[in-house]
């Protein structure tokens, strides 16, 4: 099969390439790219002029919850909202039901992808086995069978040596451990962020040294190690700063940040709508500020959806009862794009690094994250000048416990091509 992109922008951070280019497809890679590529008769053509052609996004921070809990989220149904999204890869957290702590769960997960055959699904295992924290998990064995990087993300890894050893581990075997930053002995019962609002509003509070402790822990064990070590989901400005002053000591740590944390805060909690309760929880705005100078000056790598959908019952509950987590696959562009793009707090160009470029490099996969002849043909174009509206109608997630329901703005996704295949296109172009 071929397929023919036409007169698009391609951004390619990673080879310094922002030009109108064309893209020829053939068998799943990409054969040519060159200002201008005769269209040759039975080859498919995608007109991209005016729109954007990036490396296909990757989100490297998502809940899909199968196997196990599939009422949720299956591979399937995230799979869908993925390509929606934009999202041609994406890695999947540890915590299901079992755990994938062995390499049984990593080889259905992937093999399970493979037969819904939308998005590129890479497996990220748990560290420690069934995520407690005590004995670690065979991990060579897991990379064996096609894990990308350790997380028990949805808890931390209180143990500092069991951390310490996953490191070195991860060393060895060239795979990031993604930690989840959070002391739980100082977050305790806490949900929402310790504050003016907490004590207004009679919410248990959870402090930012909750998350900053365990951030200046794991940069302290990886200046010995020098592993490749990632901090997840940061929320404050402690943690960015924390982070900052490791990468002047020549640290490697990398790190990302939610489209939920870089644009709200928690003012939206006075409504004590159960939508709003994250983990970690929304900070205040001048820690969202500095989230955000932390995109700006690279500090911060990537931006990650954590993804965490919840059935509707579980999460229309009293806020005290209700689970953690936000949806985000299919609005984080869009609202990113609108909110700080447009708004010229980042470029475009920052924006595909941030969803594409970098993902791809923290998460080690060589042949994603640019566009090269002879790589997979993955790629997202995007129609910068469409509205949009965010609709609970439009969601391809089982869940609707999205934060963004009912904004408005500019950019959106028009194709999503995975291994040269339009697995989604905009209707009604």
């Amino acid at each position: 099969m071929k397929l023919l992109i036409k007169n698009g922008r391609l951004i390619d951070p990673a080879a310094g390439v922002d030009r109108v280019m064309d893209i020829l497809v053939e068998n799943g890679k990409i054969r040519e790219i060159a200002r201008t590529i005769k269209k040759a008769p039975g080859i498919a053509v995608i007109d991209a002029r005016d729109m954007v052609v990036a490396p296909g996004f990757i989100d490297m921070h998502v809940h899909l919850r199968e196997p196990g809990q599939e009422n949720k989220e299956s591979i399937a149904s995230g799979a869908r909202a993925a390509v929606h999204g934009g999202f041609t890869s994406l890695a999947c957290m540890a915590n299901t039901e079992p755990v994938n702590d062995n390499r049984s769960v990593t080889e259905y997960i992937i093999a399970r992808a493979k037969q819904v055959g939308l998005a590129n699904i890479f497996p990220v295992a748990a560290v420690s086995k069934g995520q407690l924290g005590e004995n670690i998990v065979e991990m060579a064995d897991l990379v064996a069978g096609g894990a990308v990087a350790f997380s028990d993300d949805g808890c931390c890894v209180m143990k500092a040596d069991l951390i310490r050893k996953a490191l070195e581990y991860a060393k060895m075997l060239n795979v990031p451990i993604i930690e989840h930053p959070e002391d739980h002995s100082i977050s305790g019962e806490g949900q929402v962020n310790e504050g003016f609002i907490s004590y207004k509003y009679g919410l248990r509070g959870m402090l930012k040294a909750a998350e900053e402790v365990i951030v200046a822990r794991d940069l302290i064990l990886q200046e010995r190690i020098q592993s490749r070590l990632h901090l997840t989901h940061l929320s404050t400005a402690g943690s960015v700063e924390l982070i900052r002053n490791a990468r002047q000591a020549k640290t490697p740590v990398t790190c990302d940040a939610t489209p939920h944390h870089l644009l709200l805060n928690e003012e939206l909690l006075q409504t004590y709508n159960p939508v709003y309760k994250v983990k970690p929880p929304l900070r205040t705005e001048a820690d969202r500020l500095e989230l955000i100078r932390g995109l700006q000056d690279g500090t911060i790598d990537c931006i990650a959806s954590d993804h965490a959908p919840h059935t509707r019952d579980d999460k229309d509950k009293e806020f005290e009862y209700a689970p953690f987590g936000v949806i985000g696959m299919e609005t984080s562009f869009p609202v990113i794009h609108d909110r700080l793009v447009r708004t010229k707090r980042i470029t475009i160009n920052r924006l595909v690094e941030l969803f594409s470029t970098n993902p791809a490099r923290v998460l080690g996969l060589k042949d994603r994250g640019r566009v090269k002849p002879g790589f997979p043909a993955d790629l997202t174009i995007l129609n910068l000048a469409r509205r949009f509206k965010i609709e609970e109608k439009d969601f391809r997630s089982k869940a609707n416990n999205c934060p963004f329901l009912g904004w408005e703005g500019q950019g959106a996704v028009e194709h999503t091509i995975v291994a040269g295949n339009a697995v989604y296109s905009r209707k009604g172009r």
